[in-house]
């Protein structure tokens, strides 16, 4: 039997040096500012998303504050992209034995009425947030098992366990992103690698901000419901991303971790 030991340590490491972080959906909103504060932290940024140019623009402001980040284009919601990413990423890291990261954001808004969803919708949403997000793990997680040691933060949803009008397919689906970090903590914690996911409630993103602006009434619907009384920054999800990405969080694993001003607590 294996106790834990006892001795008096320094305070916990929040730092990020010495690995390696692969940001999906990383072009803007909360991707975006994930990579520029793991960067800041001291990691070495992979951005993965679909629009090159915007890439580009993160990889740049990555390097203004003193990173390094290399640039994937893919589309998650196909398997062939994962694989070439997954290929990509084994190019850029080579035999380093740097310790993983992966950071599963990509991911898109959707509200629409039960009775109106169609085949394509479902399978739009369910592709990419939830086809996308296991197979990232899946293939990403192979090089963390190898190393014996990583670290992967999905992102899920207080959507995952609140229900409103015209959420009920996403809300399955961020839903099933926190049964999949729990199951997947079960299975790859004896190999080292931790699965934790963030929860945030209503986000203000460049693409969100539109959709508020144009349904006021919806929206503050939706902030009654935050008992902090106003929606999130992507800024405010960044301290929770560190910390399940750092050492200070080597302990905790299969968790979903809500960021929501409240929501959550109050049912």
């Amino acid at each position: 039997m294996k106790l834990a030991s006892q001795n008096r340590e320094s305070p916990p490491n929040l730092g990020l040096h010495g690995r390696t972080a692969i940001i999906t959906g990383a072009s803007d909103g909360i991707g975006r500012t994930f990579a520029l504060s793991f960067a800041q932290a001291g990691a070495e940024i992979i951005l993965v998303s679909r629009t090159h140019d915007k890439l580009v623009d993160v990889q740049r402001a990555v390097q203004v504050a003193g990173g390094h980040a290399d640039v994937i284009c893919s589309d998650l919601s196909r398997l062939a992209d994962i694989r070439a990413m997954a290929d990509r990423i084994e190019g850029i890291i080579g035999k380093a034995m740097s310790k993983l990261i992966l950071v599963n954001n990509a991911g898109f808004g959707f509200t629409k009425a039960a009775v109106d969803i169609t085949e394509e919708d479902w399978d739009r949403v369910l592709d990419v947030h939830t086809k996308g997000t296991f197979f990232c793990s899946q293939l990403v997680g192979k090089m963390m098992i190898e190393r014996g040691y990583g670290k992967i933060i999905n992102l899920s949803s207080t959507w995952s366990t609140s229900t409103d009008d015209g959420k009920c397919v996403y809300g399955l689906a961020k839903a099933a992103i926190s049964y999949m970090t729990a199951a997947l903590s079960t299975e790859w914690a004896p190999l080292g690698v931790r699965v934790n996911a963030l929860a945030p409630t209503a986000t203000v993103t460049d693409a969100t901000r539109k959709t508020m602006e144009e349904d006021p009434a919806r929206a503050q619907t939706l902030l009654g419901r935050i008992k902090l009384g106003r929606f999130a920054n992507p800024s405010d999800l960044v301290g929770a991303a560190l910390f399940l990405a750092s050492p200070a969080s080597d302990f905790i694993t299969g968790h979903t971790l809500f960021v929501d001003g409240g929501w959550h607590a109050a049912g």
